[in-house]
């Protein structure tokens, strides 16, 4: 039987490539929609109410489709609904988030250094944070700014700037990249069905009861459309920025962000034009690489880490510590420090090497304690580490990492 670790590592794994599934199919469902609404013309002989056309051809055949404003006269015997890829994305990237974060809260969620918190007093935090985005975000949409789209836009792109610079007040760099991101999906996710999803059923029930269908229904899904069709990249960004520590380690990881959702708003804008036959706005594509420039910048001008005296003055938690305290402890330090730390050190000295990958480091004891579970699995378990084992790792010392981890009751203690 797979000790728990396994289990655990392949149930995020599940969890990680349904996410990527869903956000794929939601994601293409989405784009899709916005390029065919932006395309659709009117031409002479449509039906009555229908507000355009589009004929497309896909895999050896041709689609003429049709669009409504509000609704045709009477019910389709067929209608397909889109809304799973939404609440799949969000629910499987809320179980990745406590898988990962919850979880994991003491490695990849607090950072003492910033706010010395509880783990459920994080966790509160974490989730209580989504919910009241969306509150604000679903009352500015609610208030007369919701008839001035381009302001409302703006609110809204100033509180993401102030969440993900809160955020980085609270949290790792890592999480708190990660959480903008959630929270900024929470709010696309609600969109669909909160807002969305409803007003489009209380049109079905109208032309049901043969009631003429209200369109302000149709207008106010508009609008929430739109701001997830411009919401949509930064996300993926923000989903895949745990991979890249200059952009979550960077003490300016918020500006970052800020960053990347004007990049989203520019590449969008390009696409939206495009589609709607208004031209290939290509200076947009300028604007997007003077902004990516800035971010590589802005990167550079330092990563938010602990120095090397830092991390060995740093106290130990009690999970650290029991690590620290087991038997074989000290070969793997040296194991570990000897084959790990050109790359995995604040000053990576590996050619090639010029950031931890991951901001993982590895070149003290402590370090070693702290991510006791991680080299557990890569170079333990697995010989995933060194990469193409550069540095010679032999077997013998592989089977020292697994009998330490495993002697101090590993799988169960990486659980607390």
């Amino acid at each position: 039987m797979p000790d728990y670790i396994v289990i655990w590592e392949w149930l995020s794994f599940a969890i990680r490539w349904t996410h990527v599934i869903t956000a794929i199919a939601w994601i293409g469902s989405s784009f899709y929609f916005v390029a065919l609404d932006l395309g659709l013309l009117k031409v002479p002989g449509l039906p009555k109410g229908a507000h355009g056309e589009e004929w497309q051809v896909h895999g050896g055949g041709f689609y003429h489709i049709q669009k409504y404003l509000v609704a045709p006269e009477r019910m389709p015997e067929h209608l397909t609904w889109f809304k799973w890829e939404s609440y799949m994305t969000w629910i499987s990237g809320a179980a990745l988030l406590m898988v990962t974060y919850w979880a994991g809260a003491n490695l990849y969620l607090v950072d003492p250094a910033k706010m010395d918190l509880a783990i459920w007093q994080a966790i509160l935090i974490s989730g209580g944070s989504l919910a009241v985005g969306w509150l604000i975000y679903d009352t500015l949409c609610k208030s007369p700014l919701g008839e001035r789209p381009t302001v409302l836009m703006l609110l809204l792109f100033v509180a993401l700037v102030i969440m993900g610079w809160g955020y980085d007040q609270v949290f790792t760099g890592r999480a708190a990249l990660l959480h903008l991101g959630a929270f900024t999906a929470t709010i696309m996710t609600a969109n669909v069905f909160l807002v969305i999803m409803p007003n489009q059923r209380i049109v079905v029930a109208d032309l049901k009861a043969g009631r003429a269908p209200d369109p302000k229904y149709g207008k106010i899904a508009k609008l929430r459309s739109t701001h997830n069709n411009y919401l949509t990249l930064p996300v993926i960004f923000l989903m895949l920025s745990n991979h890249y520590p200059l952009a979550f380690a960077s003490d300016y990881n918020w500006l970052i962000a800020a960053l990347i959702f004007l990049m989203g708003v520019t590449i969008r804008h390009f696409f939206n034009t495009m589609h709607a036959r208004k031209g290939d706005l290509w200076w947009t594509w300028a604007v997007t690489a003077i902004l990516f420039v800035a971010i590589m910048w802005i990167s550079s001008l330092g990563l938010n880490q602990d120095s090397y005296d830092e991390a060995q003055a740093r106290p130990m938690t009690a999970t650290e510590t029991r690590f620290a305290q087991a038997a074989g402890f000290e070969d793997v330090a040296d194991i570990v420090m000897g084959r790990c730390s050109m790359c995995h050190a604040r000053e990576p000295v590996y050619e090639g090497i010029y950031h931890a990958p991951k901001g993982v480091f590895l070149e003290t004891p402590k370090d070693v304690a702290r991510y006791a579970k991680e080299i557990y699995v890569q170079a333990g378990l697995t010989d995933a580490m060194p990469p193409a084992n550069v540095s010679f790792m032999e077997p013998e010392e592989r089977s020292k990492v697994i009998r330490w981890f495993r002697g101090v009751g590993g799988t169960q203690v990486a659980a607390n």
